[in-house]
């Protein structure tokens, strides 16, 4: 299940930037590597508010079963990475997510975005398209889009309120809410998330050069099909839409599913 991991917990010693072996190019230690069977491209990963790289291992496996190199990225304030800063906003998270990687030097990508994360991976799509790197498409999963997060209502970051919230979304153990070192872990990180996502905004005017291509579940009560569409705004190449049995962690029960979606097109 796409949920926080509690015991993944922090490493104690700064790790060294990671070098793929394969391909000789550097990253940070937290951005998470399954290799995949095809040697060209690579699809990159962003969680969603509040979860941990972890929790995408299992969706990583099944991308690179079928498909190229898959990267995870771990955002500030959880797992190893909980004592880095919360950055203030979602445009500088995705500026330092993209720092942290040889990008460029890749070969076409694939960005897989969940929820929050598909928000933080259109970001980092405007970077990487300004800096020359080679995005070829944006999956957005489960996220409105961006053009409308201004005007909705602001995301909690009171205690009771987060945690209410993350029980409404779905996604997460409801009997891991009883411990409560995993739910100061959990609001932690939710918070920075969201403090970051409230502060956000974006024209209907931005778009990307890559094709954009939304997933979601049918019987999502956070984010309908309408929503959805809403990503046509964005999209300077092909857009699309699939949706999937299930609410808004659709994903959970249709891993495999996705996965193959996501690279055969």
């Amino acid at each position: 299940m796409l949920q926080a991991v509690p015991n993944d917990r922090p490493k104690t010693i700064a790790e060294p930037p990671m070098i793929d072996e394969q391909s000789q190019l550097t990253f940070q230690p937290w951005i998470k590597r399954s290799p995949g069977r095809k040697s060209d491209g690579a699809t990159v990963v962003f969680p969603h508010a509040g979860g941990a790289a972890a929790a995408y291992r299992g969706f990583a496996a099944a991308l690179a079963a079928g498909g190229a190199d898959v990267y995870v990225v771990q955002y500030p304030q959880r797992a190893d990475r909980l004592t880095h800063p919360a950055p203030d906003t979602v445009e500088d998270l995705a500026a330092q997510l993209f720092d942290a990687g040889e990008w460029t030097r890749l070969g076409p990508m694939k960005l897989f975005g969940h929820c929050m994360g598909a928000v933080i991976a259109f970001e980092f799509a405007r970077v990487a398209e300004a800096k020359g790197a080679d995005v070829s498409s944006l999956w957005a999963s489960a996220s409105q889009a961006p053009c409308t997060i201004a005007t909705s209502p602001r995301l909690p970051t009171a205690e009771a309120e987060v945690i209410a919230n993350m029980v409404d979304l779905g996604g997460t153990d409801e009997r891991l809410l009883a411990d409560e070192d995993f739910v100061d872990l959990l609001v932690r990180a939710v918070r920075a998330d969201y403090l970051a996502f409230n502060r956000y905004a974006c024209g209907d005017d931005v778009q990307l050069r890559a094709d954009i291509h939304t997933i979601g579940g049918r019987n999502d009560h956070r984010v309908n099909e309408d929503m959805l569409r809403r990503w046509t705004t964005h999209a300077g190449g092909a857009f699309t839409l699939s949706l999937f049995d299930g609410g808004h962690f659709y994903i959970n029960d249709h891993l495999d599913a996705v996965a193959e979606l996501v690279n055969d097109v």
